[in-house]
């Protein structure tokens, strides 16, 4: 029996879910799984995944904005980030030894890998997106991130081949130009811990309202005074917890401060038309489950979500509009016109090939 060690990056839940598939398939494989992260990654996957072992391993401060001006903010935050990465070495080396372990999976925490222990990366994103202004920069990431992606064994891409026939989820982000980073790429698709269900589709409309603040409240007050027009079923999720409210606005629409995930999913099978915002865990979830018809509102400064929208729009998929500029009525009667993912294989029988050609050399 192999011991595995699985570390996701605390920003936000997107990387805990996309880890819980591979967990799932170590330890049905019969491993002993050792989960290391902090916060809410750490409480969901207690929640999700009871029988791993779990150690307290804190990572970076998310380099959030409280404006729009990410990118600023971001840059400042280098240092930060840096100092951060060191006491992740540090306390790394710590764990690795009071601990054996046969096998170790970072999700995008850079500084988890060993020299002596087989490591694997798992990251959507090669290479970042910046503003057309600039580009000189954004090449410069490409470089950066290999010299990271060298410290590991290989890199795990959570999308299909992006030179392939079929266009892919990321786009540009898991296309790099450097051999150190594609000799290392394994392109696994899609995994996410959400599942499809066989459910009647008898809600019209799910509204996802998240991110970080104050852009999330802003995106509720203008989602709230909005949505009402919507004919049909609609559900609004306000993405959080920290209030207490379910209540119906009328006599077909209704409002949750925060759902469970189990909750989450299922109006998600349910719903006919999604809207929300372009974070990539989203975008997994949604050709996970097969939905053709949504509209994706980005985080204002997030540039990924950002590129992602215009790259989605670009390609017939999906439309996506500023949460400045949103018209509920109107852009959804628009997104009609566009025709959702193309078919791609599934988590299910992704995890199990990513097991049999990366995994199982190691824990064998």
């Amino acid at each position: 029996m192999g011991k595995v060690f699985v570390s996701p990056l605390n920003w936000g839940l997107g990387h805990s879910t996309r880890d819980i598939p591979i967990i799932e398939e170590l330890l049905r494989r019969g491993h002993e799984v050792t989960i290391g992260t902090s916060g809410n990654a750490l409480a969901l996957l207690k929640r999700e995944c009871p029988e791993c072992n779990f150690i307290t391993f804190k990572d970076y401060p998310a380099p959030y904005s409280s404006s729009r001006f990410f990118l600023p903010k971001f840059t400042a935050s280098i240092p930060i980030l840096l100092r951060a990465l060191a006491r992740e070495r540090k306390r790394l080396e710590q764990i690795l030894a009071e601990n054996e372990f046969d096998l170790i999976i970072s999700d995008n925490r850079m500084g988890v890998y060993s020299h002596d222990i087989p490591s694997y990366f798992i990251t959507h994103q090669l290479r970042f997106s910046l503003p057309q202004y600039l580009y000189p920069f954004e090449m410069l990431t490409i470089p950066a991130n290999s010299f990271f992606h060298m410290k590991f064994d290989g890199v795990i891409v959570p999308d299909i081949y992006p030179w392939s026939s079929q266009p892919n989820l990321s786009g540009k982000l898991s296309r790099s130009r450097l051999d150190a980073t594609n000799k290392r790429a394994y392109f696994a698709g899609i995994l996410t811990s959400t599942r499809k269900m066989e459910r009647d589709l008898d809600l019209d409309y799910l509204l996802i309202v998240s991110g970080p603040e104050p852009q999330r409240s802003k995106l509720e007050e203008i989602i709230l005074r909005q949505v009402q027009k919507l004919p049909g079923e609609k559900v609004v999720l306000l993405g959080s917890p920290q209030k207490e409210r379910h209540e119906r606005l009328d006599g077909q629409t209704t409002v949750h401060s925060y759902l469970s995930t189990e909750e989450k999913v299922e109006l998600m099978n349910r719903a006919r038309f999604l809207i929300a915002r372009s974070g990539y865990t989203t975008m997994m979830e949604m050709a996970e489950l097969d939905k053709r018809h949504g509209l994706f509102t980005p985080t204002p400064g997030q540039t990924e979500q950002e590129y992602l929208s215009r790259y989605y729009a670009r390609q017939g998929w999906f439309l996506s509009r500023s949460q400045y500029k949103l018209r509920l009525v109107e852009d959804v009667q628009e997104a009609m016109n566009y025709h959702g993912f193309p078919e791609m294989s599934k988590t299910a029988e992704n995890v199990k090939r990513l097991y049999d050609d990366v995994f199982r050399q190691h824990l064998s």
